[in-house]
């Protein structure tokens, strides 16, 4: 028991919690003081994620801060794609929003006609990406103003597919899924098990000042066993990525592993500084290396629906085999801080197909507990770990793991989150 207790406290001490946002664009509003008032645009991009097939629209939204009334405007609108200018052209508002019907098609030339909605062909829209909107307030309210500019960027999200080959040659299908531009280069590597993958990016600090979060997801099946690995470590133009900005998620996506890449407006600023100082002084894009890794970072981390409560969660010894007792070590968090929650009553379950094989009910005085469970030999496989009615609210939130048969191999770790549900852009919250 002393040991137990010594190693849960080293636990809640060692273990940092550092927050990192998944996000995804496609809608950015910009404030600005304008005269006398505080007048806030609103730009966006329908869908927010790239179709061919779908309808597509710009829309644009002035409103006054203070009133939060919508204000007539005539804007000088330029949008900009993979550094080329589509279009430049003045547009007025009605009742403070400009819509604008767009229509993508092979022609050369752009064509607006229209009011309301304003209708738009061309080449326009035809990929996802990131676009930028360089806009000038030329009137409000029917009053001429005079450099009321500003530049805001959008991302329409994009979709990518690779077919690559595993070591035995047993075809793979890839997709990256990108939150900030459109993916210009990627290689999997099955010699070294390794990803590569390049996007467009200025390092400018105007971009990076506009830039809240770079955000890619890679996905693979996770029959794919090759990859399917406790970890994986990251860099950018060959420098270092925080622990925090390389994550897994097993939860969304029934049949496939998720990894993200989530780089911080901050992590920006030092992966920016650490290619200065390695003689790197203009960098061209961003080149994403994903490698594997062999061990289970802890804790894993859930966090219920609602975002309200966090639970994090180690076992020793790291590989969990049958007839071996494993020791499940967890706290419970406020989900929004961080702090430690005390007096947590919960229901802590084992599950496997559905089958209930472990509870205990209990209540966390000091912000944690454990729970001990020794696997029988039939129990091998794919094992569900559940934290129900949290503090009496009913909100739950589970991770998935795996059982071992003795001498195989390393537990892969399965990342299952609540919290994956209710993320806008799939976007995971995963905390180090």
């Amino acid at each position: 028991m002393k040991v137990a207790t010594t190693f849960f406290i080293i636990c809640l001490i060692i273990f940092p919690i550092t927050k990192t946002y998944g996000h995804g664009l496609g809608l950015e509003t910009i404030s600005l003081n304008v005269e006398d008032r505080k007048i806030s645009v609103t730009t966006q991009i329908i869908p927010t994620e790239f179709s061919e097939s779908a309808q597509k629209q710009i829309i644009m939204t002035v409103t006054d801060s203070l009133t939060t009334q919508n204000v007539d405007a005539i804007l000088l609108v330029a949008l900009y794609h993979e550094g080329g200018q589509i279009f430049r052209e003045s547009f007025a508002t009605k009742n403070g929003i400009l819509r604008i019907n767009v229509n993508p098609t092979q022609d050369l030339e752009i064509k607006i006609s229209g009011t309301d909605p304003i209708q738009i062909s061309g080449p326009i829209l035809n990929s996802g990406g990131l676009y930028r909107f360089d806009v000038d307030i030329k009137s409000l309210d029917s009053n001429e103003l005079q450099n009321q500019a500003f530049s805001t960027y959008i991302t329409s999200i994009t979709n990518h597919y690779y077919d690559e080959q595993g070591k035995d040659g047993t075809p793979v299908e890839f997709r990256v899924k990108s939150y900030y531009d459109g993916v210009s280069g990627f290689d999997y590597s099955p010699e070294t098990n390794s990803i590569m993958l390049e996007m467009p990016f200025e390092w400018s600090e105007r971009n990076i000042s506009h830039t809240e979060v770079v955000h890619e997801e890679i996905h693979f099946p996770k029959e794919f066993a090759d990859f399917m690995v406790p970890s994986y470590s990251g860099t950018v133009n060959g420098i270092d990525l925080f622990k925090s900005s390389v994550t897994i998620d097993d939860y969304s996506i029934e049949d496939e592993r998720v990894v993200h890449f989530v780089l911080t407006q901050d992590t920006i600023r030092y992966l920016k500084q650490a290619q200065k100082s390695a003689g790197i002084e203009n960098p061209l894009g961003m080149k994403f290396e994903l490698k594997v890794g062999d061990k289970i970072v802890f804790p894993v981390i859930a966090m219920t629906k609602d975002e309200s409560l966090q639970v994090d969660m180690s076992w020793e010894p790291d590989t969990i085999e049958p007839s071996k007792n494993t020791k499940f070590i967890y706290t419970f968090r406020d989900g929004k801080t961080g702090e430690l929650l005390r007096n947590t009553s919960y229901d802590f379950v084992i599950l496997q197909n559905g089958k209930e094989l472990y509870k205990k009910s209990a209540n966390a005085q000091i912000g944690g507990d454990y729970a001990d469970y020794t696997f029988t030999e039939s129990q091998k496989g794919q094992t569900t770990i559940q934290f129900n009615n949290l503090r009496g609210t009913g909100q739950g939130t589970e991770f998935t793991i795996m059982v071992v048969p003795e001498f195989g191999p390393l537990v892969i770790l399965v990342l299952g989150s609540a919290f994956a549900a209710v993320m806008m852009f799939r976007r995971s919250v995963l905390f180090q």
